[in-house]
């Protein structure tokens, strides 16, 4: 245990709230819109450094690096595949989401479907944050932790129990954040943390490859991409964890509803100031995702080359910070990783928050001719986040138990969650003519077709074609049902006080990032380093 690395741990840390403390001072939180959207006053840089930070959990830090190690760099797809489907969310939904009002993906539903969709989907969304999202970023973050530096180990507490401890420090810190500061709080910590990621993505080569090779960083990079070279391979195999073709299949669609449709990610868009800045916002974050496999990736890549058959692989991230990086650095590393986790698990605990108040508590208060005041308001929204934080503290560390790798049970499990909402949305944003009643009978039909898929019958298909398949049958299945009511029409309402003017040179810029995301996928192939 480096006493260097706790300390510059502890400074980093605290000066990251400092600095969030300072900039929200003057903003007393007393309203909804101030709690969960900022007021609608987020630049650009702010917008996309909170879109980069909420998706950047120490999950990927874990689960990317555990899969690099057991596998291959595939598992990259799943980020720089995303830039594709972010650009096509920045052209097309945030527009609908501006000119409408939508402050909440179920929000848009109850204007495109009626309130009994709005509610059905706002429930789907919050059983995912409490079951799968904000338990998982918890232990993702306790097992980074705890591997970089066992602050128990005077106690002598077991590695279970310091994964609790762990998951109680970040679940409690991440509380405080979302209950005293709101998303503004939220965004400006993730914006700092950015640049502290960029940092450690420019220095973890440089001590990476030097401690590989004894002290020389040409003989380190050159071992690395000279043994084991089927690591640096992206374009999986069908035997891989990630084959080429789900990148075309389910992976484009679970990627297009994480940056179009999933709760938490849009109420960060929509925290801009204007379509605009929201858009962006999204580009940059954008070109985030294309140096993640340079910034998160290379500590799996250089692990495939210290360790052997290590018994526990989720392990292997923290246990090469610890021993590549001087002091300071693991210190800075630790401080990242824990905001990292501390910022997607408050933007997932904000967002259930919206969607109890605004689509579940405030309807439901109304109902019964109650009065709705703010300060009541703010008020549930804060007492909610403690409720679901202590549920995801109490449940996290029970992940250790998952048969699976960390991160394909993440997404084997938001799937389940994930498409149903994904698939009402798409064909809500295509087809004016289908009714409400489509939507409900199209999530019944999922959730009943992916318990039949997985459970009852043994179909040898990898998940996210089976998602694929599965997205594709629901929507006939909707339009189905649209035939016995012929005669509803969908009109949108459209607000005319919005701002609705997009950034006018996104294409030049857009046109940029996918040759960039191309260009990544060859990098690590047979045609480049592999």
């Amino acid at each position: 245990m480096n006493v260097l690395s706790i300390v510059s741990f502890l400074l980093i840390t605290g000066l990251v709230a400092v600095i969030s403390a300072i900039k929200t001072r003057k903003r007393k939180v007393q309203t909804t819109s101030g709690l969960f959207f900022a007021d609608h006053n987020n630049n650009f840089f702010i917008v996309g450094g909170a879109l980069l930070l909420s998706n950047i959990s120490a999950n990927q830090f874990i689960g990317e690096n555990e899969s690099i190690y057991t596998n291959n760099m595939s598992v990259m797809a799943w980020g720089v595949s995303s830039v594709l489907a972010m650009l096509l969310v920045a052209e097309f939904f945030l527009p609908i989401y501006f000119r409408t009002g939508a402050m909440t993906i179920p929000d848009y539903l109850g204007k495109r479907y009626d309130d009994s969709t709005k509610r059905l989907v706002s429930i789907i969304f919050l059983c995912s944050y409490i079951v799968n999202l904000l338990p998982a970023v918890l232990y993702g973050g306790a097992v980074a932790l705890t591997g970089m530096f066992n602050f128990l180990y005077p106690l002598e507490l077991t590695y279970w129990q310091n994964i609790w401890v762990m998951v109680w420090l970040i679940g409690l810190t991440g509380c405080a954040y979302s209950v005293l500061g709101g998303l503004r709080a939220i965004s400006i910590s993730d914006t700092v943390l950015s640049i502290g990621l960029l940092i450690i993505g420019i220095a973890f080569p440089y001590f990476g490859f030097k401690f590989l090779g004894n002290g020389d960083w040409f003989k380190g990079l050159h071992i690395l991409f000279s043994e084991h070279k089927e690591h640096l391979n992206s374009i999986g195999g069908p035997k891989d964890e990630i084959p080429l073709s789900t990148i075309f299949t389910g992976m484009f669609i679970m990627n297009l509803y994480y940056w179009g449709m999933e709760q938490f990610i849009v109420q960060q868009a929509l925290s801009a100031k204007s379509l605009s800045h929201s858009q962006k916002g999204m580009g940059l974050a954008c070109l985030g995702k294309l140096l993640c496999p340079f910034i998160i990736n290379i500590p799996g890549l250089v692990g495939v080359h210290l360790y052997q058959n290590l018994e526990n692989t989720a392990e292997v991230f923290p246990l090469v910070v610890k021993d590549t990086l001087p002091g300071v650095m693991i210190g800075l590393t630790a401080a990242v990783v824990l905001g990292a986790a501390i910022s997607t698990f408050n933007a997932g605990l904000n967002s259930s928050s919206t969607l109890f108040v605004l689509n579940l508590y405030k309807p439901w208060l109304e109902k019964k001719n109650k009065e709705v005041t703010e300060k009541h308001l703010v008020y549930t929204g804060r007492k909610f986040e403690i409720i679901v934080s202590a549920l995801a503290m109490f449940s996290a560390p029970f992940i250790i138990f998952s048969k699976a790798g960390f991160y394909t049970y993440l997404q084997q499990l938001s799937g389940m969650f994930c498409l149903p909402i994904f698939t009402i949305i798409l064909i809500g944003f295509v087809f004016k003519k289908v009714p409400p009643q489509a939507a409900k009978t199209g999530m019944v039909f999922f959730i009943l077709g992916y318990i039949i898929f997985n459970y009852v019958l043994n179909i040898k298909l990898h998940y996210l074609h089976m998602l694929a398949l599965l997205f594709v049958l629901t929507s006939v299945c909707m339009l189905l049902v649209a035939k016995f009511y012929p005669g509803y029409n969908y009109i949108e309402i459209k607000l005319e006080s919005v701002e609705l003017s997009p950034w006018k040179n996104r294409y030049w810029y857009f046109g940029i990032l996918i040759i960039g995301m191309i260009g990544v996928f060859v990098l690590f192939s047979k045609w480049g380093v592999a």
